[in-house]
């Protein structure tokens, strides 16, 4: 008997593949690679680290999937609506469970495995929605939750044999006690990411992404990308800038520039930020990001900073010195 275990990085995903392994189940770890991970939330690759981690603890074979461009399509229309941000938590389920689907398909196996607990995620973890992913996945019967199968109705496997119900578990809501006095047990002590999560739950990433959808609702993942870092403001209906925070986040502003956009930073004798602009920039708007960018250098704030700028990849460079704008003002175009 062969499942597949989906496998996210964190604790409760590693301790029911273990619960099944521990069963005399064949195992294969699957995950679904997006830009939108908490694990890693820099990084356009995800979760795929803290999986890959969790898998070889497991002995376990990882298939990863990238699923951003199908994600992308799904946050800015989710058949099931948000949840309290920009969080489409029961659609991004659907997807997994019918891409997990596809793997057991190709693989021969006879059921999902998953670490999923009843009523720990408010949107997703509902007996409603639980049934709901599953119908709508075409996994009528066949997802194993070995952290709660005692609180849901059996199983496919469990009602044939495959599984033993009695040696799964019942555990409820948002406390991990139980979980991580488990993980001691097994001997599972590097979980990176021991509660999951997703940017789409965060109300200033929310935030940023309701505007990108706006403004530019023709969005891709580069755009995504740039949202993780960085001081964002609306400076026109067609254009915004993006302003580092750090050394790491002015490094991240050139490595994310595409042909195209602005670059914005002070001259060598002045600590401040890169800037990175992405749309249509006008003469007006080029000064407004100079005003801006100028507020966050380290100078006195009546005195505007010397700043250059270029269109990349151009090599051509321009200076400009305008007032620094108050923080008044610059609030005006924070996102």
């Amino acid at each position: 008997m062969k499942a597949i275990a989906l496998i996210s990085g964190g604790l409760d995903s590693s301790l029911a593949a273990r619960i099944i392994q521990d069963l005399g189940i064949e195992l294969l770890a699957f995950n679904n690679r997006s830009p939108f991970c908490l694990c890693n939330h820099r990084s356009s690759t995800g979760c795929i680290n803290s999986a890959l981690t969790a898998a070889n603890r497991l002995n376990l074979k990882l298939v990863s999937v990238n699923v951003t461009e199908e994600l992308l399509k799904i946050v800015k229309k989710p058949k099931f609506g948000y949840g309290s941000n920009m969080n489409p938590c029961i659609d991004c389920r659907i997807l997994l469970f019918k891409k997990a689907k596809e793997c057991m398909q190709k693989e021969g196996a006879s059921f999902i495995v998953t670490g999923e607990v009843l009523g720990q995620r408010p949107m997703s973890q509902r007996i409603f929605t639980i049934r709901l992913i599953e119908k709508e996945a075409g996994l009528d019967g066949l997802v194993v939750r070995p952290l709660c199968a005692k609180l849901l109705k059996p199983t496919i496997p469990e009602e044939s044999g495959w599984i033993d119900r009695n040696k799964l578990l019942g555990i409820n809501g948002r406390g991990r006690k139980q979980q991580i006095s488990m993980a001691r047990e097994f001997g599972i002590n590097d979980y990176p990411c021991p509660s999951g999560g997703c940017l789409l739950t965060d109300p200033g990433f929310s935030r940023r992404l309701k505007d990108l959808m706006r403004y530019a609702p023709d969005f891709s993942p580069d755009d995504i990308n740039l949202l993780k870092i960085g001081r964002h403001f609306r400076v026109s209906q067609n254009a915004k800038l993006v302003v580092g925070r750090n050394e790491i986040e002015n490094q991240k502003m050139i490595n994310l520039a595409i042909p195209g956009d602005y670059i914005f930073m002070p001259e060598e004798d002045v600590a401040g930020p890169t800037c990175l602009g992405r749309g249509e920039f006008s003469q007006e708007t080029i000064e407004m990001s100079c005003g801006i960018a100028s507020r966050y250098c380290d100078l006195e704030r009546s005195v505007g900073a010397r700043l250059i700028y270029m269109r990349f990849p151009e090599k051509q460079k321009k200076t400009i010195e305008l007032p620094a704008f108050t923080e008044e003002r610059v609030n005006r175009f924070h996102i």
